[in-house]
């Protein structure tokens, strides 16, 4: 297992994060609808290539997560997605679950699926140069949800694809996305976050997942979309810190952060300010999706065959993040 600590810590490295470019074809169909480019499987991969091609790869990229499709497709280059990745320093890793569905006796709530086949799946991806993975379990905050079968449930199959992905050599990113959906104040969200964070570690050391070698995926603790109290990033950084505190133990070696559709400036501005009170031993950075790419989505729709271009958003773009990872973010560089 010290091996997957290793790799924990190399995606963790200090100053980098994580891209999450593991967008389903109907997720990324939807980004490139709304930016007016056709979503055929070849601008998908020109869109992944040229990212993952940019110097921000080496400096701010420690792993990037990726969908079933593009970890088998070869680049322009007919170099392989993993082999592209590799070579940059950074690490592959590739999205395990097959979504969320309606959970039974429950209709509002979700489950994740995707256990069945999983280990042979695993065999497959590792084959392909993947050395981590991610599962996402979902969950709304209203009056009566997150319910207890909701939390139980996701966390007993995130806790079974973790047991599953380290005995196959690789490091599962245990990612419980607590949704910004509702009416909520941040006080609720700090509450049914901590709940569910604590009952996937439950079921983790239950089924004697190797907590030094696995990534948490979190939401930070923020109002839901359409609460009438809003709370200023300093806040922001306190709830999500004590949360964190009381929830995760201390083994794990480090924490990703999703976005969970904040803007890019707000997820930089709130992990900046995490960072800037951070007092624990783990490592607080970005596993980001929209607010990595939105804004080279944006500009590379304009002339998709404008790489270089499209690098220099991205590369500004991750800066700003690994700053945000190191608490030295600031919103007059952003002007930059």
């Amino acid at each position: 297992m010290t091996e997957l600590n290793n790799i924990a810590k190399k995606i963790l490295e200090k100053g980098k994060g994580i891209l999450a470019a593991d967008e389903s074809t109907g997720t990324m169909t939807k980004r490139l609808d709304s930016v007016g480019v056709s979503s055929s499987p070849e601008n998908r991969l020109l869109f992944r290539e040229t990212l993952f091609s940019s110097d921000a790869m080496k400096n701010f990229i420690g792993g990037v997560i990726l969908y079933d499709e593009t970890i088998k497709q070869n680049t322009s280059k007919t170099k392989k997605i993993p082999e592209l990745i590799s070579s940059t320093g950074a690490i592959p890793g590739i999205k395990v679950d097959t979504g969320a569905k309606v959970l039974a006796n429950s209709p509002e709530e979700k489950i994740t699926e995707g256990l069945d086949g999983l280990r042979e799946r695993l065999k497959d991806y590792y084959k392909l140069g993947a050395r981590f993975t991610k599962w996402r379990g979902v969950y709304i905050i209203t009056e009566n949800y997150p319910s207890k079968l909701s939390i139980y449930s996701n966390a007993h199959a995130l806790a079974r694809y973790a047991a599953l992905v380290q005995e196959s050599g690789m490091v599962p990113i245990i990612e419980p996305e607590v949704l910004m959906d509702g009416s909520h104040g941040a006080e609720e969200c700090f509450n049914k976050t901590s709940e569910v964070i604590k009952k996937c570690f439950d079921e983790l050391i239950k089924h004697k997942v190797n907590l030094k070698a696995i990534i948490l995926k979190p939401n930070m603790i923020l109002p839901g979309t359409n609460s009438k109290i809003k709370i200023d990033t300093t806040k922001i950084a306190e709830l999500t810190l004590k949360c964190l505190k009381i929830s995760v133990p201390s083994e794990v070696p480090g924490i990703a952060f999703l976005s969970g559709g904040q803007s890019e400036i707000d997820s930089a501005k709130n992990l900046n300010s995490i960072n800037l009170i951070n007092d624990t031993n783990f490592t607080m950075t970005y596993s980001y999706g929209r607010a990595l790419q939105q804004s080279s989505l944006k500009f590379w729709s304009k002339n998709i065959n404008d790489i270089k271009g499209t690098q220099k958003v991205f590369n500004h773009r991750a800066k700003m993040c690994s700053l945000a990872s190191l608490g030295k973010w600031s919103e007059n560089l952003e002007k930059n």
